[in-house]
């Protein structure tokens, strides 16, 4: 099963315990705590949470922003997280949740949903290739540390 998750629903608390799960799998000490406030801030902020379950417990979580696409007097989808728990893997949980995003960015008329991955995560990339994403010639990605 696959649902979006608010701060108010039930699940919200266990979620946020997965995405401190998946924060740890990049190395970030464990928080729970400030993790959970985090992510209640981003969902309040408009941050949109989805969480896959399996037996009643969330097993994967994707996150998306709605930002505005100003050429086009419009919103685009950007995935920010993507995350399932190792034992879950392979079960077809990254997939849901990723089909799960696309679909409600086009039901809000979004113009394009957009993704990232680092170049050696061969296991997304081909996630992303077999649900339509392609990589986006012309564009370099550029940040500055705050």
């Amino acid at each position: 099963m696959i649902a979006w998750v608010s701060p108010s629903d039930a699940a919200f608390g266990a979620v946020a315990e997965l995405f401190d799960d998946y924060r740890a799998h990049y190395g970030q000490q464990r928080a729970y705590g400030a993790t959970r406030q985090w992510l209640q801030d981003q969902a309040s902020s408009g941050m949109r949470i989805s969480a896959s379950f399996a037996a009643g417990r969330p097993c994967g979580l994707l996150t998306a922003l709605v930002m505005p696409a100003s050429l086009t007097l419009g919103t685009f989808w950007m995935v920010r997280d993507l995350y399932v728990l190792p034992e879950h893997r392979g079960s077809g949980h990254a997939r849901a949740l990723v089909t799960h995003a696309v679909a409600a960015a086009r039901a809000a008329d979004a113009r394009r949903l957009s993704l990232q991955t680092e170049q050696d995560n061969t296991a997304a990339r081909t996630l992303y290739r077999s649900l339509g994403f392609h990589e986006v010639d012309g564009y370099l990605s550029y940040s500055i540390d705050g």
